[in-house]
């Protein structure tokens, strides 16, 4: 048959043999589909017209579920289909979601969408953390593109998933990066690496796993930091606390209450420490300095969680930024790291990070893989295969890799370089203040120690965009804009206090 019986036909008893085709009950017409099987012809009316409701019910619930709009649906069927359907509550209105309030913006990235907003032709992105060539445009690294063609030539290449852990070579080649090709940790088999998203999932997998299995649930985060690390060690089950780091009288780090928090700290706590170039204040401690923090740390059983974002990106060396974590590798004792490739290799939107686990013996280092691998299971399942290809790539190929340190470098130094042309725009309008602080610091941001009053005049007045605690992205700066960033600095120091 080519074409179905309609909904009313389907619903209406058979006729009886001595009626024509044409005289069924309803206006259309039935077709004949060819003279009546010979048994049912002979079949006793009686038992014809018991059986024929229950099949007719079955038929009619059949069309109901197969051609619910179809536009020859008798009246009988349109009747009995709509009284069976009531109103869903998505349907009606209000929506069951009306009571949801309106979130606030990101305090991050909200700048972003604010700046987006504004049309005036002179406004500056210095909020978001991203590098931006001299002429404010993002960056690919010419060696990402030589990798990415590399891939994409490679025919054998396919699109299969990861495991949960992540691509081997990857994690192996992310190890070595921070904690050195030389390291014992590494070469006693004493690391367990996991490919994650970025450094923001690196942090999130490696909290999640201290609140199952770690005896201690309170970490310590340096007072200020990045605006994420208490919400994701909340969500993660966690408890956070601050320590004293940045002295806003001096600019510089507030070493001494650091010391005095972290010796009051209960034994166990786990602490979360800046590898290099803090945010948002661009303050590190000095080699000794470290050397302090880890030797009261060690002698406390604090856990140290280290959050590299900046390797290499900071002082334009990779083994200089690497220096505070191999510290306390060197030691023998155990740590986390989470590590990510966003600014250092420009592969913000690949969400190329991972989280390494230093642990006491190779054996343990086994069991805690297999525990992270039940976290990231249920959350994400296993990591994306492009942006760690383009790692794993350039990591293990000599030549490659030092192109990309070249890379690295240049960005690196056109950082500082946008530092000292700040500071002298400012010394030579002779702002108020010591501005010495912006080429001390270190890394992307600089905490210019401006009030959230001043951030706003800025913002209204010259259409500069940062955050409200003063932090902006020295890569979001370029020679032909340090100027305007100036007289912007200069105004708002002298007309507000």
């Amino acid at each position: 048959r080519t074409q179905r019986p309609h909904a009313g036909a389907l619903r209406s008893p058979r006729p009886r043999p001595s009626i024509p085709p044409t005289a069924a009950r309803g206006t259309h017409p039935r077709r004949s589909y060819g003279p009546a099987h010979p048994s049912r012809a002979a079949m006793p009316t009686a038992n014809v017209r018991a059986a024929q409701p229950s099949a007719d019910r079955r038929l009619s619930t059949l069309v109901r579920h197969l051609l619910p709009s179809s536009p020859r649906t008798s009246a009988a069927t349109a009747t009995s289909a709509d009284s069976s359907l009531q109103p869903f509550p998505t349907m009606a209105s209000p929506s069951v979601f009306a009571g949801i309030a309106q979130g606030p913006e990101d305090p991050i990235l909200g700048v972003t969408v604010a700046y987006n907003k504004d049309p005036s032709p002179v406004k500056v992105n210095l909020g978001v953390g991203a590098y931006r060539t001299e002429e404010g445009k993002p960056m690919v690294l010419n060696v990402v593109r030589r990798a990415e063609q590399m891939l994409i030539q490679n025919e054998s290449r396919v699109k299969e998933y990861l495991p949960i852990t992540g691509l081997a070579d990857f994690n192996k080649l992310s190890a070595k990066l921070i904690f050195g090709a030389d390291s014992p940790a590494i070469q006693e088999n004493r690391v367990a690496t996991v490919q994650c998203l970025s450094g923001t999932g690196s942090l999130r997998v490696g909290g999640e796993f201290l609140a199952r299995h770690y005896h201690e649930r309170t970490i310590y985060i340096p007072q200020p930091t990045w605006g994420n690390h208490p919400k994701v060690f909340t969500l993660a089950g966690l408890t956070a606390r601050s320590y004293r780091y940045y002295d806003p009288a001096t600019r510089g780090l507030d070493f001494q209450g650091l010391l005095e928090d972290l010796s009051s700290a209960p034994s166990g706590a786990i602490v979360l420490l800046h590898a290099c170039a803090h945010n948002p204040t661009g303050v590190d401690p000095t080699l000794e300095q470290w050397e302090q923090i880890r030797q009261l740390m060690r002698s406390k059983a604090l856990l140290p969680f280290f959050d590299s974002a900046y390797q290499g990106f900071a002082s334009g060396s990779l083994d200089k930024d690497a220096q505070s974590v191999r510290m306390f590798v060197a030691d023998g004792g155990e740590l986390l790291m989470a590590q990510s490739y966003a600014k250092n290799m420009g592969l913000y939107g690949e969400r190329v990070g991972a989280l390494s686990i230093v642990c006491g013996s190779a054996d343990i280092a086994v069991k805690v893989e297999s525990q992270l691998k039940l976290v990231i299971r249920p959350m994400y399942s296993n990591p994306p295969l492009h942006g760690a290809s383009i790692v794993a790539t350039i990591l293990k190929d000599s030549a490659m890799f030092d192109e990309w340190t070249l890379e690295l470098k240049a960005m690196a130094d056109r950082i500082i370089s946008m530092r000292e042309q700040l500071f002298n725009a400012l010394k030579i309008r002779e702002t108020p203040g010591d501005w010495s602080h912006i080429i001390k610091q270190i890394g992307m941001f600089t905490f210019t120690g401006l009030n959230s009053d001043q951030v706003a005049f800025m913002r209204q007045e010259y259409h500069i965009y940062m955050t409200s605690d003063g932090r902006i992205s020295m890569a979001g700066l370029s020679s032909r804009t340090v100027p305007h960033l100036a007289d912007a600095i200069h105004a708002a120091v002298t007309k507000l206090k």
